[in-house]
C-alpha cells in the first residue's frame, strides 16, 4: 500500500484547507485510515480516523473543526479543516491500518503534507 498526500500550506487563522490521501492498491475499503500531525520537537499525534464502517474519531482539539471523510471508489481520505489555529501548524501525514489474515494489523504511512497557520 502506498499513500500520496496533498492539499497542505499557508492559511490564515480562521481559513479552511482540505487535506487528501490517495491509496494504491485493494484493502483501501477495509482499512482504517488516519491522519496524524506532528509539530517540530512533538510526537506525532493522531487528529482523526475513519473506520471501514465510517465510524470517525477525532482528537478533543479538532472536534467540530476538522471532518475526516473517505470515498471508497476513490481510495481517497479527506481530512476539512475549518477555523484553523496556529496551534494547528504541523505536518499532517496520512496512515492505513490493514488487518491481515494473520489478525496482525499492518500500518501504512504516506509522506506528509505541511501545514502552516499565520495568526
Amino acid at each position: 500500500v502506498q499513500l500520496q498526500a496533498s492539499g497542505g500550506g499557508l492559511v490564515q487563522a480562521r481559513g479552511s484547507l482540505r487535506l487528501s490521501c490517495v491509496a494504491s492498491g485493494t484493502v483501501f475499503s477495509r482499512s482504517v485510515m488516519g491522519w496524524y500531525r506532528q509539530s517540530p520537537g512533538k510526537q506525532r499525534d493522531l487528529v482523526a480516523q475513519i473506520a471501514s464502517d465510517d465510524k470517525t474519531n477525532y482528537a478533543d482539539s479538532v472536534k467540530g473543526r476538522f471532518t475526516i471523510s473517505r470515498d471508497n471508489a476513490k481510495n481517497t481520505v479527506y481530512l476539512q479543516m475549518n477555523s484553523l489555529k496556529p496551534e494547528d501548524t504541523a505536518v499532517y501525514y496520512c496512515r492505513a491500518a490493514v488487518r491481515m489474515l494473520s489478525g496482525y494489523v499492518q500500518p501504512y504511512w504516506g509522506q506528509g503534507t505541511l501545514v502552516t497557520v499565520s495568526s
